[in-house]
């Protein structure tokens, strides 16, 4: 799987547990092992331009999706779709408020908001209620079982 951060702010994050978990993820999701995903931070002022452009919503926001392909999760016993995964664009600024808020850090927010990224690029969404508890759950797992294993070596 090919991940890209391009990191277009001053904030400094590590990169190299970023495109870990994004892959755990996507791994964990049953995504094409050839599929590629680009993770691009930027400032409030760029996030903003993308959100009142797409979402037609105010301010800036901590993360937006873009799929490329509609590449959907693998199932059991199927071959897993090829392709473009798409863009995540994350806002670390904001990330950092709602850290705060949290009561966690900056880039704990950093992956939780990429592990929500990449299921809205498999078409999940929390519009509906059942629909946000299924995501919401789903984005939990993933991102404890990443964490948990994070100390260990790869095998």
């Amino acid at each position: 799987m090919s991940v890209d951060v391009l990191n277009e702010t001053d904030y400094r994050l590590d990169e190299i547990e970023l495109v870990a978990l994004a892959r755990y993820v996507m791994g964990q999701m049953r995504v094409h092992p050839g599929a590629d995903l680009c993770i691009r931070l930027v400032d409030e002022d760029a996030m903003e331009v993308l959100h009142v452009q797409w979402m037609d919503l105010p301010g800036p926001t901590d993360v937006m999706s873009f799929p490329m392909d509609e590449l959907r999760p693998g199932r059991e016993g199927m071959e897993p779709e090829e392709g473009v995964l798409g863009d995540i664009v994350l806002c670390p600024s904001v990330a950092a408020k709602q850290a705060t808020q949290a009561g966690h850090a900056t880039e704990e927010e950093l992956l939780l908001l990429t592990t929500h990224g990449i299921l809205h690029l498999l078409g999940y969404d929390h519009a509906e209620p059942e629909e946000e508890r299924e995501m919401f759950e789903l984005q939990r797992q993933l991102l404890l079982t990443f964490l948990a294993g994070r100390g260990r070596p790869e095998s």
